[in-house]
């Protein structure tokens, strides 16, 4: 198959639409449903991110995108008690290492994910099936999937959701080409490997980067590599937990960053974990119950008369100085830049997030006050020595 006919591009009244090869087939097969444009975007770009996360890492690796940009990504480490629960997997007894990998992409910032589109790097087995199954989803991408797992897919969404079968050896050509007001752009595909030589480069007075330390820098860059610019991210314990993506100020990105890695931290937290939800409440209103508890705006759920709709009992409110608490426990996050910090700002408040190790491709005029301020809050930060946008 050469092309695939699309219902309609980006929007409904782009017509007409469609994906094609103009040399070969398509690496791919629709096995279900009929994904669109924007499906297609969220695919390929999530592909080639678990690829590489698991070129790198040897774990398999999963990531949730929407609007082409990744919403969480992670590789198949166990999960503890606390990070089943607030994945809410908990129930699922034993999880495969590709349904870790899926269960904390998604659980990065559930808000976000919310009708994700997913890319696995291994074939899908029931385990990972079971956890789609249960979340709002708009389809998946998978070198392959198990005859029960597809089943099971195909069974989303009133038999509509779409499954793409991708051919794991396909090599895209090296030039890439994309067409804006009608005029072609040209350029080389960024085929850089990133790998712990890539983070070798450590600027700060503090050379310490354990193992686990290293591995969440590659989480990071990869998935920065397929991030909309300007982005940061923050990951831990093998995972993505907060993604800053498409900002045109850096600091804006490392703020949004931040944000979500407090919120995935907060979920955490006893006040949160013991909330009495009803035990008929759905899932995606649970997920914004809990945004809104722990966000500013928590008397919107904890109000008299809205509370009783999501609590068999009111909660008490999650203070500002307990939250602070809280988040004062939270240790060696990493974080990547896919471009240099121009600014301290930066640091300080990754600071706040408890990130202790840096991975940023340097060369601002201003590197020195920035490695500087690490320095002063003991951080480890490598110099990449190259950029990540992605556009």
């Amino acid at each position: 198959m050469k092309e695939l006919e699309l219902k309609y591009g980006c929007n409904p009244n782009q017509k007409p639409s469609r994906i094609f090869m103009n040399e070969g087939e398509l690496p791919i097969e629709v096995l279900n449903g009929k994904p669109g444009y924007i499906n297609f975007l969220d695919a390929f770009n999530g592909w080639q991110l678990v690829k590489e996360l698991k070129e790198a890492t040897g774990l398999p690796a999963a990531t949730s995108f929407k609007h082409v940009s990744p919403a969480g990504a992670a590789v198949g480490l166990p999960l503890s008690d606390v990070e089943r629960k607030i994945n809410w997997v908990d129930d699922l007894g034993e999880l495969t290492p590709l349904a870790n990998a899926y269960a904390r992409a998604r659980g990065a910032d559930r808000m976000s994910s919310f009708g994700d589109f997913i890319a696995l790097s291994d074939v899908c087995d029931v385990c990972t099936a079971k956890i789609i199954q249960r979340e709002v989803s708009d389809g998946i991408i998978a070198p392959g999937y198990e005859p029960e797992a597809l089943e099971i897919l195909k069974s989303k969404k009133r038999g509509t959701y779409n499954i793409i079968q991708i051919d794991p050896n396909y090599v895209p050509a090296p030039i890439e080409h994309k067409e804006v007001f009608g005029i072609t752009f040209e350029q080389g595909r960024n085929e850089l490997d990133i790998n712990k030589e890539f983070i070798s480069n450590i600027v700060t007075e503090n050379k310490e980067i354990p193992e686990s330390a290293q591995i969440d820098l590659i989480i990071a860059l990869i998935t920065l590599k397929y991030t909309q610019s300007n982005s940061v991210c923050f990951a831990k314990g093998g995972q993505a937990i907060g993604i800053g993506a498409g900002q045109q100020s850096r600091i804006h990105c490392t703020r949004l960053a931040g944000q979500k890695a407090d919120n995935w931290f907060l979920r955490q937290a006893p006040q949160v974990l013991n909330l009495p939800f009803k035990e008929d409440i759905k899932r995606p209103d649970r997920d914004n119950a809990i945004d809104l508890y722990i966000g500013e705006e928590y008397m919107d759920v904890l109000a008299d008369g809205e509370w009783e709709k999501v609590f068999t009992e009111k909660p008490a409110v999650f203070t500002k100085e307990e939250k602070r608490a809280w988040l004062d426990n939270m240790q060696d996050v990493a974080l990547g830049s896919d471009a240099f910090f121009p600014f301290i700002d930066n640091i300080e408040r990754a600071y706040k997030s408890g990130v202790k190790y840096i991975a940023e491709p340097g060369g601002s005029r201003n590197d020195q006050p920035v490695i500087d301020t690490c320095n002063k809050h003991n951080m480890a930060m490598c110099f990449t020595g190259i950029r990540l946008f992605h556009h």
